[in-house]
């Protein structure tokens, strides 16, 4: 099974307001399918990013691959 680290999206009202949580899911799921792990929030209005790094690595060591959005968000936690 590929596994594949990206953003669900969980704000939809009000509009204008979106959240994403940051999640494991299989390669071959939708953008609100079924998750393995939730291993962080984004708040992309007030730019708020919590991920649980240690997750982050654990997955990223047994082979999964990390989407462009979460590795820019990965890296800029990083630095903090």
């Amino acid at each position: 099974m590929a596994v594949r680290i990206r953003l669900r999206r969980i704000g939809k009202n009000p509009k204008g307001k979106p959240h994403f949580r940051i999640s494991v899911f299989d390669q071959h799921a939708g953008r609100d399918a079924r998750f393995i792990e939730e291993i962080g929030f984004y708040n992309p209005v007030s730019g708020e990013v919590k991920i649980k790094l240690e997750r982050l690595q654990h997955w990223v060591k047994n082979g999964a691959i990390l989407s462009d959005t979460v590795e820019s968000l990965a890296k800029k936690k990083k630095k903090e």
